[in-house]
């Protein structure tokens, strides 16, 4: 009988010693009560309290906690906006007890003074300002807030808008003019890209006709000297001015003729044409030069009857146009003004 009682005793010592041991984990802390009265509070480690008479009435988190409240309201140009807050908060360690016994249920507390507080601000704002005044929406839930829970022993770390939300059509209308001011920038830059080509391609060909201007003007002005050389080199051999010019003529009609030949491909018809064209060409010009002559001695003597003297001037200089880059020729008779 004694064994029995012996043991009973030390099996209900066992159950009193291992009730009346517990831990309590890092950044947490537990809230001790005796007979339903605040006793203590212990914090992380291995702790010990007397069973059946102390109890664990709740055990507090010490991390960093994160509320996210959302809200919808209004703003200044009546435009319906949904806002996503998100509050990071924390139960001061030397306030435990008034974060446990003063707040029922601090997630609402919280979530009633972000909505209050919003609800004041975004009013004041058009929607672009709200978007733009982010923060200072921020820090002003966050200066409430730790007005309002630093007295039941939270502290309100940070405060972040996370997410504006208008109404859908609003979006859909901001999005339409969000891509109607690009379309006006990218319209204005391609015009620009059109008008700098637009001004570099009339830039260049104005160049071009500049320089192939100058390119024919020296090639009049090269066939001018060759021209006057052939003239010369005939001159010395007996055959005069008339004769020379066409016969230089008629060398220039074959060579004409002859790069026609040339060319495989080209569709040039050079008309009227025919075998004897080149002899009859040097007749009509030679007969042309003779009757041109003739007319001259007819009119000379004409003046002579009458008793006209000719007037003698100097043969003037031959002018050149240096615009043109060409030669005015006026033959061998003499310049009479």
């Amino acid at each position: 009988m004694g064994n029995v009682f012996f043991g009973f005793i030390v099996f209900f010592g066992l159950v009193i010693l291992i009730t009346g041991i517990f831990t309590v984990k890092q950044q947490s802390a537990a809230v001790i009560e005796r007979f339903g009265k605040f006793l203590s509070i212990r914090n992380s480690g291995l702790q010990f309290k007397i069973p059946i008479f102390d109890k664990i009435a709740g055990r507090i988190n010490l991390r960093i906690q994160q509320l996210d409240v959302i809200v919808e309201t209004k703003t200044k140009d009546d435009v319906f906006v949904r806002l996503k807050i998100s509050v990071q908060f924390q139960v001061i360690r030397e306030k435990v007890y008034d974060a446990f016994y003063r707040l029922q249920n601090p997630q609402d507390q919280i979530t009633a003074y972000v909505f209050d507080v919003v609800r004041a601000e975004v009013p004041k704002m058009r929607l672009d300002d709200v978007f733009e005044r982010k923060d200072d929406i921020a820090i002003a839930v966050k200066s409430e807030l730790n007005d309002a829970m630093s007295d039941y022993g939270y502290d309100i770390i940070k405060t972040l808008v996370t997410d504006i939300d208008p109404d859908i059509q609003v979006k859909e209308a901001m999005n339409r003019i969000n891509a109607s001011e690009r379309e006006k920038v990218a319209a204005e830059y391609e015009a620009e890209a059109e008008r700098i080509k637009i001004v570099a391609k009339a830039r260049a060909e104005a160049e071009s006709k500049r320089l192939q201007g100058q390119g024919i003007a020296d090639q009049r002005r090269e066939i001018a000297r060759g021209l006057e050389e052939s003239v010369d080199v005939l001159n010395n051999v007996g055959i005069n001015s008339q004769e020379a010019s066409a016969l230089i003529v008629v060398t220039q009609h074959y060579d004409t003729l002859q790069s026609i030949g040339e060319e495989t491909n080209t569709n040039l018809i050079l008309l009227p044409n025919s075998p004897q064209a080149g002899s009859d060409m040097l007749n009509n010009m030679i007969a042309s030069f003779v009757a041109s002559n003739r007319i001259g001695e007819e009119m000379k003597k004409q003046n002579e009857a009458r008793g006209i003297e000719p007037k003698k001037k100097n043969k003037p200089e031959k002018p050149r146009n240096e615009n043109r880059d060409d030669f005015l020729d006026y033959g061998d008779d003499e310049y009479v003004s």
